[in-house]
């Protein structure tokens, strides 16, 4: 699968985007290609998360993911179905109490997947995914207001 990078903006403070991208046991609720998480380690912005996806078929991996700083998280593979799985968030604060939110990810599959399913799943899947965040983001900020 090749790399993709790809931004948007979210109606709401970067404080609670991180909280959303990090809260790993609620991806499931708003992510439906998430069946299952689960956090083997949370300490200190570090965190091993076992995710169990279904996309063509049940896969599971495990990924390390590091709060790098409070604007930016990265994730590297340990585990999986995947030969690499690697990428990251970088939120910038907007003097409106907007965040502009890049999402970065490069993924190489262990098995043999055909051309026009890995580049579907990268032109249709990463837009739905960041539109998913954004609306979990704005919906809790939503909630947090009134």
């Amino acid at each position: 699968m090749p790399s993709a990078r790809q931004s948007i903006t979210i109606q709401a403070p970067s404080a609670s985007v991180m909280a959303v991208i990090t809260d790993f046991a609620s991806y499931p609720d708003f992510l439906p290609e998430i069946r299952s998480t689960e956090v083997l380690l949370a300490e200190s912005g570090v965190w091993e998360v076992r995710f169990t996806i279904e996309v063509i078929r049940r896969l599971s991996y495990t990924l390390r993911l590091v709060q790098d700083t409070p604007h930016s998280l990265s994730w590297t593979l340990l585990e999986g179905v995947f030969r690499a799985n690697d990428g990251g968030w970088s939120l910038a604060e907007e003097s409106d109490g907007e965040t502009a939110a890049e999402y970065r990810i490069d993924v190489r599959l262990g098995m043999f997947v055909p051309g026009n399913i890995v580049h579907s799943l990268v032109e249709r899947g990463l837009p739905r995914t960041l539109r998913r965040f954004k609306d979990e983001a704005e919906r809790r900020r939503a909630v947090e207001l009134h």
